[in-house]
């Protein structure tokens, strides 16, 4: 257990970003689960609805990765790394 009332104090700041990181880490993976569904989705049934949805949710998965790095939840190249998989999957 902490000692001081900074160690106290610096413990629930880290209680706090870890509950903001596991929230936006979720987010993260829940785009990318609806996004590669919609892909599969789109082998099966090629049209253009069908493509479009999943550019829709590409974008939405980019947004959520970059707002991610913005706050310091990923660093920049994890999240390249995983916006440049993420595209060719469609590929």
């Amino acid at each position: 257990m902490p000692q001081t009332k900074s160690h106290v104090k610096n413990s629930k700041i880290i209680l706090r970003n870890r509950h903001l990181n596991r929230k936006y880490k979720l987010l993260i993976k829940k785009a990318i689960k609806t996004y590669i569904f919609s892909v599969k989705n789109t082998s099966t049934n090629n049209s253009e609805e069908n493509l479009n949805i999943c550019l829709n949710n590409l974008s939405l998965v980019y947004q959520i990765i970059d707002k991610a790095v913005k706050r310091k939840v990923l660093h920049k190249n994890t999240a390249s790394r995983k916006k440049s998989r993420l595209a060719n999957i469609i590929n």
